[in-house]
């Protein structure tokens, strides 16, 4: 096969490429075939040259694959596309990122470091394709550029996209395809010396997959070995494998993530999965329970948003979901962890984003803090080193763990 799909992951870990093949998550189309097989390279391949397209939606909500890729991914982004936003910079939006936000592709393909992929960079409700990207889509394939997506559609079975990247050669990607050995739960225990740990959240959108990230980076920097577990399609296009659980048949889901979560155990100590949604989302709660049951953590790091008072879900006029209180909305995760296995929640990931000044933030901090009994900051504004350090000192004392 002449494209193949490679696992950075096994050779930045040293790990054996066997623990990534279980799933198949990711379908490269290149002349009209569909490869269901992974292949992977005992070396890390080059980073791509990526230009993202968001147009009209680049930001920190509707845009959270853009910001995912650009914050964590090892992928070099070139430009950005929302022409309602052109001629400025993503360095307005993430500090110490010089990325031009352009209005076309031609710009983009005018630069001196020309692109070698589009990357659909927005999650919109139900994951559907746009209908204006599609001539975008087929100029970047026109131009050879492979396409990255990790919507719902997938751009691979379209015949109006299948049939020019045939033609031209270019390969089209689509992370949120499922894999094809789907299983149902075996119920297995981890293993010896490996600590589980599930970020979960008061709503959708708000910063799991960040705060996972950052409490491996700071696992990492402190000398352990750490994996993150991508569940969802940016994780996936930043780690370079994992599921997209949302499209998992609901049977299998809790299956499929616990076999993630066992590739993840055969690459470090500490396996940090990333959240999906919320327990109490009108419209995502679903996928949150599989992640629970499915994943069995040993501690849950509950993600929670002040100031932001009502769910993200607006398909109802004139209904709300008010957000839950934090201390009985912990106790219900571990009441439904402890159905299958027990569990803690061991800290609470902040994100203050609605906070401007440090000093309230901080106050705040404390205030959610006090209210909870639990360890409380905010990794992004101030940094994950503190929070990873308390804990991993709560999880190594929790007697399931202890006893293991």
């Amino acid at each position: 096969m002449d494209f193949v799909v490679r696992s950075r992951l096994c050779h930045r870990l040293g790990a054996s490429p066997r623990y990534l093949v279980f799933h198949r998550p990711i379908l490269a189309l290149r002349g009209g075939r569909d490869f269901r097989t992974l292949s992977l390279m005992s070396s890390a391949p080059a980073p791509r040259k990526l230009v993202i397209l968001a147009e009209g939606s680049f930001g920190p909500h509707s845009g959270k694959t853009a910001y995912g890729v650009i914050r964590y991914g090892r992928d070099e982004v070139i430009a950005v596309l929302d022409s309602t936003k052109a001629g400025q910079n993503v360095a307005a939006y993430l500090p110490d990122q010089d990325i031009p936000i352009l209005a076309t592709l031609d710009e983009a393909l005018a630069l001196a470091a020309r692109p070698d992929a589009l990357l659909l960079g927005i999650a919109p409700a139900g994951g559907r394709l746009p209908s204006s990207w599609r001539a975008v889509i087929l100029a970047a394939i026109a131009a050879g550029l492979d396409v990255l997506s990790g919507l719902h559609t997938f751009i691979g079975d379209d015949p109006e996209f299948a049939a020019p990247a045939a033609a031209r050669g270019t390969s089209i990607i689509d992370y949120r395809r499922p894999p094809e050995d789907l299983q149902i739960t075996s119920g297995r225990r981890h293993g010896a010396g490996k600590r589980i740990i599930l970020t979960v959240a008061t709503d959708c959108a708000i910063g799991k997959m960040s705060v996972a990230l950052e409490l491996r980076r700071a696992a990492e920097a402190a000398g352990d070995r750490a994996v993150f577990v991508a569940t969802g399609q940016t994780g996936m296009m930043i780690e370079g494998w994992g599921v997209a659980v949302d499209r998992l048949v609901s049977d299998f889901a809790q299956g499929t993530i616990e076999g993630l979560v066992e590739q993840g155990e055969g690459l470090g100590d500490w396996v940090i999965v990333e959240g999906q949604g919320s327990l109490d989302h009108p419209a995502y709660s679903s996928v949150t329970l599989a992640l629970i049951h499915g994943a069995t953590p040993d501690a849950m790091v509950m993600v929670h948003k002040p100031g932001l008072e009502e769910h993200d879900f607006d398909r109802l006029p004139g209904t709300s979901f008010p957000i839950a209180s934090l201390s009985p909305f912990i106790a219900l995760h571990e009441q439904i962890a402890g159905l299958v296995a027990p569990s803690q929640v061991v800290a609470v990931a902040l994100n203050t984003s609605l906070i401007a000044d440090e000093s309230e933030a901080r106050r705040v901090i404390s205030e959610i803090a006090a209210e909870t009994g639990l360890p409380a900051d905010d990794p992004f504004r101030f940094g994950p080193d503190r929070m990873w350090s308390v804990i991993r000192e709560r999880v190594d004392a929790l007697p399931w763990v202890a006893d293991r």
